[in-house]
């Protein structure tokens, strides 16, 4: 048993208060051990030779003869799941199934790279089939259960915070590990160490490990105190607790099985720190009275003299309590960084959601990345999904021959001279292909080029396109731009990728005068319709300081002119455009005007006096996220 070998340990151990190297191969020893009770693992870790070695471990830990399947992020229902064997099943006249990748890994551990891209659907069926431990497909005319017992590796390339594996996977499985944060020193020092024992052998002694009452409510204490909210997780600890026995050929579960099952499994998923449980418990109750005199021994004298105290066996020293060994185990695992996140009230990282990066998600016949069929007509230019049909039809191919050989024995019809059909498709068949694709998104920047702070205004906005260009080759964004003084407002930039059009278009434009504020909003909703006529996403950055004197008939006047932006930002809100309002004012209150638009429009409001072209780009593209 790794953890209980100090040579390893101390090989592997890094600083820091966090899972070594000598734990994290033990995990990878506890997966080959138990995978199907243990679900696996998830490795936060970008491609490395952390990676690469963990990977490794577990391949030669593995019992001889199990296989382990890489699973594609793109693969579909039919390769996932299994389906119908289309050429089978057209050569042989009846529905002929094919096994998915799950039921071909029965028995071993799947791969799963890049989890943190893995659509939802998709994870959702993993989930299911890590709860049931069997493929159950029920479609094409087919009803069929394969077993599937395996395990499943997920590996987490995430670079961002809300880039991270799917959380109703992570929550099936026992161990997270970040392997990024272990450093390649104390990989070299651990070399090729393995397991002292067999995993073999501990797969058979499993299931005559026992546990007592008081380990399953420690582990259930621990996990409330580290504000543990799933209950998965103390199962999930107590499984692997019974698999660290099984690997040393024990059939009880010590503390220390249980405290590494609380470093491995309960401090990655730790939200709280046992203090603020304490600080929010009531106050400790009074101390007990003293026990009450023993009664005097009748049979001993009271001359006698007192028994000898080194004569007297000794009184074994308690032992620390069950629950206080576990939580300082998880304790002591936790990173640094995280105890410091938790102190201040932060907690840790939540899966978020990777859309906004680009535009919405459309769905439509023509254009985008096929994501599926459904039944339907071919009309409006819809494309056949010719697969699709075919499967639809081939389970029904046996039942239509005899129903045409029916047909034509009460008709007395005459055999056809011609070759028989070898498919009969019917007009039911048919499934139209379905597309979707990300709409493209375009920023349009609304800048405020009046008043005497008009050109550095227009300086951060040069700068913040300049910066948001640089990236729209990858992001495939547009950038427009419209410019208000005097009294009305221009676009200055139609949406283009061009960096070259944006700075001459930029370079020229002289400033100063009033600021038609009514009339810019104006722009940016006819600018932000047409987006959206055309099958993009517009998203709105409003530079100004709020101050409008120009109406929109163009008179001047304060009153009429703040009356008129207020109404131009309320049918602005209704375009539906995601929007930012960019207070440039040297001062902002609950009720300056900047503010009333931001509500208005509906848009998030942010106050940056001393603007520069980094800020306003990070702010634009949190706009974006949004």
């Amino acid at each position: 048993m790794v953890s209980k070998d100090q040579g390893t340990a101390s090989a592997g151990r890094e600083q820091g208060g966090q899972v070594d190297w000598a734990d994290a191969i033990h995990a990878a020893m506890l997966v080959a051990v138990d995978p199907v009770g243990l679900g696996g693992a998830v490795l936060r870790a970008r491609c490395g030779p952390q990676r690469d070695h963990w990977l490794a471990a577990l391949r030669a830990l593995l019992p001889e003869g199990s296989s382990v399947r890489r699973l594609p992020l793109h693969i579909t229902d039919e390769g996932l799941l299994g389906g119908l064997d289309l050429s089978a099943t057209l050569h042989a006249g009846r529905p002929v199934a094919r096994r998915g990748v799950l039921a071909e890994a029965d028995g071993g551990v799947v791969l799963l790279a890049m989890a943190e891209r893995l659509p939802a659907a998709t994870a959702a069926r993993l989930a299911r089939v890590l709860d049931s431990a069997e493929v159950l497909l029920e479609r094409d005319g087919l009803a069929t259960r394969e077993p599937a017992r395996l395990g499943l590796i997920v590996l987490d390339e995430g670079i961002e915070d809300d880039e991270q594996a799917p959380a109703a996977l992570a929550d099936r499985l026992a161990f997270h590990l970040f392997l990024d944060e272990l450093s390649a020193r104390g990989l070299q020092a651990l070399g090729d160490t393995r397991a002292s024992g067999d995993t073999e052998a501990a797969r058979a002694l499993l299931p005559q490990v026992t546990v007592t009452d008081d380990a399953i409510e420690a582990l259930c204490h621990a996990a409330l105190t580290l504000g543990v909210a799933s209950l998965r997780a103390p199962w999930l600890a107590l499984r692997a607790a019974r698999a660290a026995a099984a690997l040393d050929g024990r059939v009880e579960v010590d503390s220390d099985d249980l405290a590494l099952a609380a470093r491995l499994v309960l401090a990655p998923r730790a939200t709280r720190l046992p203090a603020e449980v304490d600080a929010d418990a009531d106050q400790a109750p009074p101390p007990e009275p003293p026990p009450p005199e023993p009664p005097k021994d009748q049979d001993n004298p009271p001359d006698d003299p007192p028994p000898d105290d080194a004569d007297a066996p000794q009184e074994p020293l308690p032992d620390q309590p069950l629950d206080d060994v576990i939580l300082e185990a998880a304790l002591a695992s936790l990173p640094a960084g995280l105890l410091a996140r938790l102190k201040a009230g932060l907690g840790p990282r939540q899966s978020g959601s990777g859309g906004g990066k680009h535009g919405a998600m459309q769905i439509g016949r023509l254009r985008g990345r096929p994501i599926g069929a459904r039944r339907g007509e071919l009309r409006s230019g819809a494309r056949l999904d010719l697969i699709a049909t075919l499967r639809a039809a081939a389970p029904w191919q046996g039942l239509r021959r005899r129903e045409a050989l029916a047909a034509r024995a009460h008709l007395g019809a005459l055999p056809p001279t011609g070759p028989e059909p070898r498919v009969r498709v019917r007009r039911d068949d048919f499934h139209i292909a379905r597309m979707a694709q990300r709409r493209e998104t375009t920023t349009v920047f609304v800048v405020d080029a009046s008043g005497s702070a008009a050109l550095h205004r227009l300086g951060e906005a040069k700068g913040a396109v300049e910066l948001l260009l640089a990236d729209c080759y990858v992001r495939r964004d547009r950038v427009a731009l419209i410019a208000f003084r005097g009294a009305r407002a221009e676009l200055l930039l139609a949406p283009t990728r061009s960096l070259v059009r944006a700075k001459r278009s930029l370079a020229g434009l002289p400033g100063g005068g009033g600021t038609p504020l009514a009339s810019a909003l104006d722009a940016a909703g006819l600018l932000a319709e047409a987006i959206v006529r055309r099958g993009g996403t517009p998203v709105i950055a409003l530079l100004t300081d709020g101050r409008a004197n120009i109406a929109r008939d163009g008179s001047p006047g304060r009153d009429a002119a703040l009356a008129d932006a207020l109404l131009a930002a309320r049918q602005l809100r209704s375009v539906g455009a995601q929007t930012l309002m960019v207070d440039t004012s040297p001062r902002s209150s609950v009720a300056g005007t900047a503010r009333q638009l931001a509500d208005a429009m509906g848009a998030q409001y942010l106050l940056l006096p001393q603007a520069d072209a980094a800020s306003l780009s990070r702010a634009v593209q949190a706009a974006q996220r949004g």
